[in-house]
């Protein structure tokens, strides 16, 4: 790839959530929000939070007293999440480097990630700063994406690249989706130190909410963008026409139902 993956700037955030957010990425939300307020937590860091998908479910579900410290490696996704709460309620946003994290020792008894581990160069680096950061007994909930295989609307995204670009293929979707087996997630997480670790594959089907949102969005939602840019010659609204076309013959006309597939790990310190 020449464009950076996790380089989520420009419109692409505002496209992000209107488009992707609720066709792909709400239900994991809820579940992952779930998942960490099953247990009492009083300061809680969300690393590589986007738009705030996951951060309005988690303020609604945390005790009112409890913090919630928001991050993401962009600050204009953040901008956009910003918007979605009021100066009253407990939280703050901050950019910050999942592999840098800009804190001295154990600050948070829970840390929670959804569908951001995948972008981070050094994963293993990630996780011991995760470790490092949390509290005796804290826990680190996150999710990553299933292969491709599992996820249709990737594959077809992907393809569509191909048969547009033969010849230098934009390699963006290989990047949400290369991390999907389990077995390589656990192994990276006993290398950087945590061995309390459970997990579960969670598959949905979902009813995709507004095709034209969401086939714009799978264009112009994230860098993929960049990458049809750079390389020219073809017309990104005409991409995105394509996709939605590709998705109703797949799921279509009539209820419009997609697999997604994601799994849960849950880490906890000690």
């Amino acid at each position: 790839m020449t464009t950076n993956s996790a380089s989520f700037v420009g419109d692409i955030p505002t496209h992000y959530d209107k488009g992707l957010g609720p066709n792909i990425f709400v239900d994991y939300a809820a579940l992952i929000s779930e998942k960490c307020c099953d247990e009492p937590a009083s300061s809680v860091i969300e690393l590589a939070a986007g738009t705030g998908i996951v951060s309005r479910v988690l303020r609604d579900k945390l005790p009112a007293e409890a913090s919630l410290l928001v991050t993401d490696l962009n600050a204009p996704m953040l901008e956009v999440a910003k918007a979605k709460f009021s100066g009253d309620e407990n939280i703050q946003f901050a950019v910050a480097n999942a592999m840098e994290l800009p804190f001295d020792g154990p600050e948070f008894d829970l840390m929670v990630c959804q569908f951001g581990v995948m972008f981070f160069p050094d994963k293993i680096a990630s996780y011991r700063e995760a470790a490092r950061v949390l509290r005796p007994g804290g826990r680190y909930v996150f999710n990553v994406w299933s292969p491709m295989s599992e996820n249709p609307f990737s594959q077809m995204a992907h393809e569509l690249m191909q048969k547009v670009f033969p010849d230098d293929p934009p390699g963006f979707y290989k990047v949400p989706f290369h991390y999907g087996d389990p077995a390589t997630v656990l192994g990276d997480l006993s290398s950087a130190g945590w061995s309390n670790v459970t997990h579960e594959t969670i598959k949905i089907q979902k009813k995709i909410q507004d095709l034209e949102a969401l086939s714009r969005s799978l264009v112009f939602g994230n860098p993929l963008i960049d990458e049809i840019n750079e390389r020219g010659g073809v017309d990104p609204e005409d991409v995105a026409g394509e996709f939605a076309t590709a998705l109703e013959n797949r799921f279509g006309p009539d209820g419009m139902t997609m697999p997604l597939s994601a799994t849960m790990f849950v880490c906890r310190l000690g």
